[in-house]
């Protein structure tokens, strides 16, 4: 290790500043200048620097200079330092005209820059060293990119980079400090042992270096980081026990592809750790490389909603308590009390070891900031032994415990509402304290351990929670590993306080916390239950009563010529739609969700409820033919009419049941599912019928309202007309109006809306038949007609030659006599608007 650092092109230990005179030459000058050279401070309108010199179309200040061999830059750095001397090179970040290292908001970061022909950024992030030494270098290769390393280890990577045209300090200088009032001059941290080799180090050599820069105080042991030059013996033989745990650890980074293979080898990594002590920066050597591989296993492809997901994560988690607390409890006892803390993307922690004595504090909080924390009190902390604690403050574990079987648990509660899924809303938070602290075993009494965590609910579990038909039960959770697999228990905690963004909790023992959600659907009451169900029972019969007569009628009078134009082929089939639709829903009613019938049921009436919709949308696009524009023959229109009517819908159904079956019959009834978006398969094609035949509607009006202001001097049946528009204006809003009802009354849960939707859905067929035949006065005239040819075909007194039925009678026009009115919607008094139907 000290060959790699000899070997080095600039090296400025920043040891004793104070003799920086004996660095001077002659002249007085500062030698910037190879191993074992000083530094110099320059103050200048409130700006702090330690400056390294210029570096004018060097590798520094231009990597493109530095070859394909690259170059390397190390530096010891530490944040928010507590010592009680401070370090002259103190600053918050290191600037040259090629790099920039900073820390900012939490967060550390390098970035390169190389310019000229190709003008290109590269940035890695990493943790923020905090309060303790960490041993930062970067390597950079035109090749390969920026790499970053962390005590020794490979921490992250920007192997591409991106073309960037602002490059901040344009200056050759390479200086260290932090910009501000001179009161600020030690804030941001400090900085030790800067080393830059005009080319990239390899992995061995970069290990090499830190563990010789953190071992025994040999030969150059001047240029060792002054807080770790009192270590002794015992953690330099723990270290070297291990660091192959920690190589290994990095070098299988990647060479995972299933969990549970991951997983096995994670637990072996637990079960082979050393039984020796370890130093602080060994032990952050160690957490770092552990928790990379663990974000690895986080990233592998899993299902969040199956149950072996949630025994994986459980047994995840015990493996990463067994590890920190090892850990923990081998840090070496000549430096206590000791606290080693970070934060990764997967986790902040904390290993503390320290008397309870030196507990100054009321209460000891993990995390010591933010919104979601453990507090213990002091008073739990008993005994005069040294203590540890390891506390783990998860991200994204929550994630993983998305679909809980409450029968899964050993929630009473939960497990009452069986089939109601329960998911984690909260943080992951995980506290260990050896020995265990001395608390109440009575939820009212005192010491317990108070838990706040903030809910992390998704735009869907807020949306059910806002849902007054639903009722939120919140449960302060651990992960109980009493029988080997970690399951949920609320045993020995409560939920003290809260509400829909928060939850405190008092619990009597330590483990890993969490807060989960059930919501389960409120439930009618028996009245109203009862209520509905007659309504449906009852408007069913009576639509499919009238729907039959309608069909039944359509055929007797399909003799009579008016009776047997398309209209009323379009009126039969959606009278036909709807009652096999009727028929299917009072069958589902028999069935139980999740059963085959049931499934089939919901497939047939989606097909027959789309169907009932597409007939409508061609009793629109027939009344345009009639009105607006003529298309297509009668064959040809014949054909599509029934392509749209049955086809459209069948295609729908398919590619529905194809994409997302299980979205059928599983829902607590024989219809699509609310939760996933599949009944948008309905309700999209009904919504697209409704604007489609407004906007016909729209059409017709303005051309039968020309019609009329020109006293009606057209050939057609212009009554005919004024029928149909008013028959599918009054049925259109009936049938389309029923299912926004239906899908306010599931989404809202607004009783009226249920009754509302209840009485419209289940009278369609009546309203069918009321506009259809009783009201209709061709169909009235088809059948007064109808009847009289049975009269006379039954008189054998006589043979009398029956006049055919046409138009003159079916307006009751007879020569010398006065036209009879028989549209009945027509109030209209003023009879020079009258359609003179006797031209037809």
């Amino acid at each position: 290790g000290f060959k790699v650092l000899a070997s080095a092109s600039h090296y400025w230990p920043l040891e004793d500043v104070d003799g920086i005179h004996e660095f001077r030459d002659t002249n007085g000058d500062i030698v910037e200048g190879m191993v074992n050279k000083g530094i110099y401070v320059t103050e200048k309108k409130g700006v702090t620097f330690l400056f390294f010199g210029s570096y004018q179309n060097s590798c520094i200040s231009n990597p493109e200079v530095c070859g394909p061999e690259g170059v390397t830059f190390s530096f010891f750095w530490k944040t928010q330092d507590q010592q009680a001397k401070f370090l002259p090179a103190s600053g918050g970040q290191v600037i040259s005209s090629g790099f920039k290292i900073c820390s900012n908001e939490g967060e550390g970061s390098v970035e390169f820059y190389t310019r000229g022909n190709a003008m290109m950024k590269w940035k890695a992030s990493f943790s923020p060293p905090g309060p303790y030494w960490t041993h930062i270098l970067f390597t950079w290769k035109s090749r390969e990119g920026l790499k970053v390393y962390v005590n020794g280890t490979l921490n992250t990577t920007d192997p591409d980079g991106k073309v960037f045209y602002d490059y901040g300090d344009p200056s050759a200088n390479l200086l260290t400090g932090t910009e501000g009032d001179q009161t600020k001059r030690y804030v941001n941290g400090a900085f030790d042992e800067f080393i830059i080799w005009e080319r990239a180090l390899t992995p061995n050599e970069i290990e090499q270096y830190f563990t010789a820069a953190i071992g025994v105080q040999v030969l150059l042991s001047s240029t060792l980081p002054w807080s770790v030059m009192t270590t002794t013996t015992k953690p330099v033989l723990s270290t070297n026990a291990y660091r192959p745990i920690i190589t290994n650890l990095t070098e299988e980074r990647g060479n995972f592809r299933s969990p549970n293979t991951m997983l096995g080898y994670l637990e072996n990594v637990s079960f082979s750790l050393p039984n020796t002590s370890l130093s602080e920066n060994t032990a952050l050597s160690l957490t770092e490389a552990f928790l990379k591989a663990i974000e690895d296993f986080l990233l592998l492809p899993s299902q969040t909603d199956v149950p072996e997901t949630t025994h994986i994560f459980g047994s995840l988690i015990q493996t990463i308590d067994s590890v920190m607390a090892h850990m923990t409890c081998n840090l070496d006892e000549n430096s206590l009390p000791l606290t080693v803390e970070g934060s990764s993307s997967v986790a902040d922690y904390t290993l503390v070891k320290m008397h309870p004595q030196t507990l100054n504090l009321s209460h000891y909080r993990f995390p010591s900031r933010g919104q979601s924390y453990i507090s213990i009190p002091s008073e739990a902390f008993h005994g005069k032994a040294w203590i540890t604690i390891v506390g783990l403050l998860y991200h994204n574990m929550h994630y993983f415990f998305r679909n809980i079987n409450p029968m899964d648990t050993k929630i009473a509660e939960a497990a009452a509402y069986k089939g109601y899924m329960i998911s984690a809303t909260s943080y992951l938070i995980s506290i260990k304290v050896e020995p265990l602290p001395k608390l109440s075993h009575n939820l009212s009494g005192f010491p317990l351990i108070t838990i706040q965590l903030t809910h992390k609910l998704t735009p869907r579990q807020y949306s059910q929670a806002l849902n007054k038909s639903n009722r939120v039960h919140l449960y302060c959770a651990f992960l109980d590993y009493s029988n080997g697999t970690g399951v949920w228990s609320n045993e020995g905690c409560v939920r003290e306080s809260g509400d829909l963004n928060y939850s405190v909790c008092l619990c009597n023992h330590l483990t890993n916390f969490a807060i989960l959600m059930q919501v389960v659907p409120l439930k009618l009451t028996r009245e109203h239950q009862v209520a509905l169900s007659s309504i449906t029972y009852i408007g069913c019969a009576l639509s499919i009563f009238c729907l039959t007569i309608t069909l039944v009628t359509f055929a007797i009078l399909s003799s009579v010529s008016t009776i047997r134009n398309q209209r009323y082929h379009i009126h039969a089939n959606l009278s036909f739609a709807v009652l096999v639709a009727q028929i299917l829903l009072l069958t589902s009613f028999q069935f139980s969700p999740g059963t085959v019938p049931c499934k089939i049921l919901a497939i047939l009436l989606h097909f027959f409820f789309l169907s009932a919709f597409a007939w409508m949308l061609v009793e629109g696009f027939h009344l345009y033919s009639m009105v607006i524009k003529v298309f297509g023959s009668e064959e040809s229109k014949h054909l599509y009419y029934y392509g749209i009517g049955w086809g459209c819908p069948l295609v729908i159904c398919v590619i529905s049941t194809t994409s997302s079956l299980d979205s059928y019959g599983e829902g607590g009834n024989c219809w699509l599912s609310l939760e996933n978006g599949a009944i948008w398969a309905f309700v999209a094609p009904a919504l697209f019928v409704i604007l489609v035949n407004i906007g016909i509607l729209i059409a017709v009006t303005r051309v039968i309202s020309r019609i009329s202001a020109d006293n009606y001097k057209v050939h057609g049946d212009a009554n005919a007309f004024k029928l149909t528009a008013k028959a599918v204006a009054v049925l259109l809003p009936i049938l389309g109006s029923s299912w926004i009802f239906g899908i306010l009354s599931v989404n809202a849960h607004a009783l009226v809306f249920q009754y509302i939707f209840a009485v419209f859905n289940s009278l369609q067929g009546f309203f069918m038949f009321l506009f259809h035949c009783l009201l209709n006065s061709e169909v009235r005239a088809a059948f007064k007609h109808k009847t009289k040819v049975w009269s006379l075909t039954s008189s054998s007194t006589r043979n009398i030659n029956v006049k055919p039925f046409n138009s003159d009678i079916m307006t009751g026009n007879r020569p010398g006599t006065t036209p009879t009115k028989l549209n009945t919607w027509d109030k209209s008094t003023n009879s020079a608007n009258r359609i003179d139907l006797s031209a037809v």
